[in-house]
């Protein structure tokens, strides 16, 4: 019986499209396979790269490790988010032919605000972002983030922006290409834009077999040259790189173009040179001698100069030795508790009856419950929480939970619709927002709190150079507002403690899951599109 290939893919739409036309072209050679949907961290933070230093791409990592753990048997990549160097095992077995490789502004109204000193477009990319600063140097780039729907998304809901810049190909697959967008052909683009790459394991001999049959070679030779410029310039760092080859069907020489800007757009490298197919060995390497001759690393330690003044952050409560190592090593971190926990001990006549309806919002409300009583005299009959964390320790130690919301507010509503006896128990800090009780009393249902915890702030004055903070509760917030300002980003770790921060805050960033790791790895991919 023939083997069934296994596509690792991310669950994006896009990736799925991908993926679903790999499998079409296997079908049509005779091949049958199954798709695999794998979620990565570059799905739960952005849809961009993440190069950095000694760190594998931040979308291709988990379908590596599913490959090597021997889930899949290969991989479908947009290219040019793939590490210019793949893991050991690993190898590029096929690109298909390249689609549209420019990319596209998306308008927001009109073409009016190109010749005005204040536009503002949208992007992610540190490349697009240089690029467009290069060319119109009085107008603003603001961050984007998220898949290709959510960045329309948030496109269309602005107020300020002018556009937004997406690569063409991706709009064109999904079938989202607006009939007005606008094709930047002059700015360069990322190396390998446009292209799908398939992966396997190298010892895979079956599924390379069949997998090289998709590769089309004037695709892979432009790209692989395009890719290899990247590999000289870059040197495991994050710059605004573009690259193009082409092969001009005339003359059968490749043409190729490369650019290497300052991050701000203020000073930019580029290079032009033509091989014939055949004779393209050293294209690449020509190319980035060129630019390397012209100062361009001097240009690249310029950007990595600059950051590494401005990439300080504090951490309002300690880290872990483990969770220091997640941050990138051109970001100084420093930390310490900005709020203090002291339990109370909680009266037995508490536990006396059964208690019906019982909240608890956060970790330490549940730790102060088992700090007075032990598992066996709790008696709680429904429990209501606030975070899959506060949930997952509830009812390892507790019991079941009959529903974890979001935030406060969240559960609030469901609360207020769902509950049959108006009347709850809520186990809270002496220092707690407001939201959740006063939601529950305006619907008529009593709240009985219950002081579990003492929360004692401990503010620190931080250093006027630290750029970011990183926020892990409104209190901690409130610490930090008694000796400090609100000129810096605000990390948070959710959507509660943003709720505060944007109070005082003019910059808030908000990560994607609920932990102190992804809210780490908000601060890495913030940096690196500084």
């Amino acid at each position: 019986m023939q083997k069934i290939i296994r596509i690792g893919t991310r669950e994006s739409k896009l990736a799925l499209w991908q993926a679903n036309k790999v499998r079409k072209e296997l079908e049509t050679l005779g091949y049958q396979s199954v798709l695999v949907p794998i979620k990565s961290t570059g799905d739960l933070i952005q849809d961009k790269p993440l190069y950095e230093l000694g760190i594998t791409g931040i979308f291709t990592k988990s379908l590596d490790i599913a490959m090597l753990n021997g889930e899949i048997d290969i991989a479908v990549h947009s290219m040019k988010d793939v590490p210019t160097v793949l893991p050991v095992g690993i190898i590029q077995i096929a690109v298909l032919k390249r689609a549209n490789y420019t990319d596209l502004l998306v308008l927001k109204d009109t073409e009016e605000f190109f010749g005005q000193p204040n536009g503002i477009i949208a992007t992610g990319s540190i490349r697009r972002k240089a690029q467009w600063l290069n060319r119109y140097p009085t107008h603003k780039v603001e961050d984007l983030r998220g898949n290709v729907i959510t960045r329309l998304e948030k496109l269309e809901n602005s107020e300020t922006w002018n556009g937004a810049v997406f690569a063409a190909a991706g709009l064109e697959r999904l079938g989202l290409r607006d009939a007005g967008a606008i094709p930047l052909t002059w700015m360069i683009p990322a190396p390998a834009q446009g292209a799908i790459m398939v992966v396997c394991l190298e010892n895979d001999e079956f599924t390379k077999e069949a997998c090289e049959q998709l590769n089309h070679y004037e695709t892979k030779v432009c790209v692989g040259i395009e890719r290899e410029f990247l590999h000289l310039l870059e040197g495991g760092c994050t710059a605004p790189i573009g690259a193009l080859a082409f092969v001009d069907e005339k003359t059968q020489e490749i043409n190729f173009k490369g650019v290497l800007l300052k991050k701000d757009g203020s000073k930019k490298i580029t290079v032009n040179q033509n091989a014939k197919m055949g004779s393209h060995r050293l294209l690449a390497k020509d190319c980035a001698d060129y630019v390397i001759n012209r100062g361009g690393k001097e240009l690249i330690l310029e950007d990595q100069e600059t950051a590494a003044n401005l990439q300080s952050i504090y951490s309002t409560k300690k880290l872990s030795k483990v969770q220091k190592e997640i941050i990138s090593r051109a970001i100084d971190i420093l930390d310490s508790d900005f709020i203090k926990i002291r339990f109370n001990r909680i009266s037995p006549k508490v536990m006396k009856t059964k208690i019906e309806n019982v909240i608890i919002t956060s970790q330490n409300g549940v730790e102060a419950i088992l700090n007075s009583f032990t598992k066996d005299e709790i008696k709680f009959k429904n429990i209501f929480c606030v975070g899959r964390r506060t949930k997952k320790l509830i009812e390892n130690r507790i019991g079941k939970v009959v529903h974890v919301a979001k935030n406060a507010k969240n559960l609030a509503e469901y609360l207020s619709k769902e509950l049959e006896n108006k009347e709850v128990t809520y186990f809270c800090s002496n220092l707690r927002l407001d939201i959740l009780p006063a939601y529950l009393q305006s619907h008529d249902i009593i709240v009985n709190e219950v002081e579990a915890y003492k929360t004692m702030l401990s503010p620190v004055e931080i250093d006027a150079e630290v750029s970011g903070v990183l926020f892990f509760s409104p209190s901690g917030i409130e610490s930090y507002l008694q000796k400090n300002n609100t000129n810096r980003v605000a990390f948070c770790i959710g959507e509660t403690t943003a709720l505060e921060a944007r109070k005082h805050f003019e910059k808030v960033e908000v990560a994607n899951l609920p932990s102190v790791d992804s809210a780490l790895e908000l601060v890495n991919t913030y940096f690196s599109k500084e």
